[in-house]
């Protein structure tokens, strides 16, 4: 499901007028009939129930206002509230609004105190509220009028639907400025918005129900939209299937260079979830005093000893030579978890990532080999991928983890962009950027996967399933197949789960998408999911 930004909506809007003639009234009534459907499905039917309906003056509030008198046909009392001035309604919004006069519907404005308290009665007795203050409208600092109502809707505790966006969310970005509203279902109108994705606005959502409101499908699924969802259908049509007659070398071999005296469990992790999620062959290639202890922990996985300096840490061209060799028989390298920051170590990681003509996954402290140089990774000779949390993404950017979040998809386009690389950038939603400027939302994952080795067992899965088939679309299977994973294991084990739990779940996450595949006759993708560029690359400071 495609996404859209505040601008891809406005551009969405004018085309839809100039070139497909369709009346900016005849979408605002199909967006109140719908947001009409979404009340009475969240109220169990709304006749002889109270509502009420707080519009703003743009065309957000004439949605609700049509939402209004559809709701009133279905037998619910009304009250109309304007969040702005009758004389400053837009065009459209006044039709909506000229309707309701004549229909005898109640309607207030909110000037007096009187004003106010009828405001503050009307909420305490009512069933429900329509939130169409402001939508997707929230830019910058709130007017007090503004948040004076998003207080009083939200201390009401009634059952609130939200039209296209909870009021207060901003909807390029999830971000909340002071407060929003709190609603229990939001109807997105034409395409969804990353703000109602991204934290904190997910929180406001509620259930997201998004509708076309009748907007043509060439509008709605045009090419420059380059922000989707990662979603079941998407991931099945990557998913590979086997042949009866595979042998473990058709399924791909890994190289994993990780580990450092007390952190060999990362490297383990990373190996485990590889296998499991169908790699062929793994060697993890460790410093040589900990081979042992790596070798005794999965008999499944080849280990390799590799030089190390006096302090235990990888290190010295010695070892990069045979790290080169090594890849050179393998179909990925993937380097990073545990590997630790030692100097030499960060000149082992750079000297092997623009060296090696192997498919590379940069995880971790492999990463830390790369701070404020990221353009340095544009210098390997494979597009490598990346999997950054956020304070790592901005380690490499140069910038702030807390300004990162404001902006974390313009962000991770750039690194990607820059990098000429595949970025994908751990988070509550984590997002899957391409160079191209495609980004993608993964909506699945829990609060149980903030657990050490998370992000380790991510890395595997993804380095596991880019050995097995074309590198490009792996990172989104791999993503949506490390969520999947980690909510089958939340479901048993809620905040208790380990990151072994989620490699335990791999398996049974690749089966259910498989079967998914079959059952809807999903075929492998037919067309080339990344159309073009961004410019104007540059890094945060």
């Amino acid at each position: 499901m495609k996404l859209g930004l505040i601008e891809d909506m406005h551009r969405i809007d004018k085309e839809a007028a100039e070139t497909y003639s369709l009346p900016e009234t005849l979408l605002m009534e199909n967006a109140g009939r719908r947001s009409a459907e979404v009340v009475m499905e969240m109220l169990e039917g709304v006749r002889g129930k109270s509502l009420c309906v707080v519009a703003g003056s743009g065309n957000n509030g004439g949605d609700a206002m049509s939402a209004a008198r559809h709701l009133a046909n279905k037998g619910a009392r009304i009250r109309v509230f304007l969040a702005g001035e009758h004389a400053h309604l837009k065009p459209s919004a006044a039709t909506m609004y000229t309707i309701l006069e004549r229909m005898g519907i109640e309607l207030h404005e909110l000037n007096s105190d009187r004003d106010w308290d009828r405001f503050h009665m009307a909420l305490k007795f009512s069933d429900g509220v329509v939130d169409g203050i402001l939508g997707t409208g929230a830019v910058g600092e709130l007017r007090k009028k503004t948040l004076r109502l998003i207080e009083e809707i939200n201390l009401s505790e009634k059952p609130v639907m939200a039209i296209d966006m909870p009021s207060g969310v901003a909807a390029d970005t999830g971000a909340v400025q002071t407060m929003a509203v709190k609603a229990n279902a939001t109807l997105s109108l034409g395409l969804a918005k990353p703000g109602q994705l991204l934290s904190p606005g997910s929180e406001h959502v509620g259930r997201l129900v998004v509708d076309d409101i009748g907007l043509p499908s060439q509008l709605l699924e045009a090419d420059r939209l380059q922000l989707q969802t990662l979603d079941k259908d998407l991931a099945a049509s990557l998913l590979p299937e086997r042949a009866k007659n595979v042998h473990k070398g058709d399924c791909g071999h890994i190289l994993i260079v990780a580990g450092s005296k007390g952190m060999t469990g990362a490297a383990i992790m990373a190996a485990k979830a590889a296998l499991r999620i169908g790699a062929g062959l793994v060697t993890l290639a460790v410093p040589e005093s900990q081979r042992e202890i790596v070798a005794s922990q999965v008999q499944e996985i080849m280990t390799w000893g590799l030089p190390e300096t006096e302090a235990g840490y990888l290190g010295g061209e010695d070892a990069v030579q045979l790290v080169l060799t090594m890849a050179n028989k393998a179909d990925v390298l993937l380097m990073g978890p545990g590997l630790g920051r030692a100097t030499e170590t960060m000149d082992f990681v750079k000297l092997v990532a623009t060296r090696t003509s192997c498919r590379l996954v940069l995880d971790a402290d492999a990463l830390f080999a790369f701070a404020r140089l990221p353009e340095v990774l544009a210098e390997c000779k494979e597009r490598p991928i990346l999997t950054p949390h956020l304070g790592e993404m901005a380690r490499l950017m140069g910038g702030k983890t807390e300004k990162l979040k404001g902006s974390l998809v313009p962000a991770a386009q750039k690194l990607a962009k820059g990098c000429k690389a595949v970025v994908v950038a751990k988070s509550d939603t984590t997002l899957v950027a391409y160079p191209e400027g495609e980004v993608f939302f993964s909506a699945l994952g829990n609060p149980g996967m903030a657990t050490a080795g998370s992000g380790d067992v991510l890395a595997g899965t993804i380095a596991g399933l880019v050995s097995q088939t074309e590198m490009d679309f792996m990172p989104l299977l791999g993503t949506y197949l490390h969520g999947r994973a980690g909510d089958l294991a939340y479901e048993e084990l809620g905040e208790g789960l380990l990151a072994g739990d989620i490699i335990g779940k791999l398996p049974q996450a690749r089966r259910e998408l498989l079967a998914w595949r079959q059952e809807k006759g999903i075929k492998d993708i037919e067309r080339r999911l990344f159309s073009k560029g961004i410019d104007n690359v540059t890094f945060l400071t």
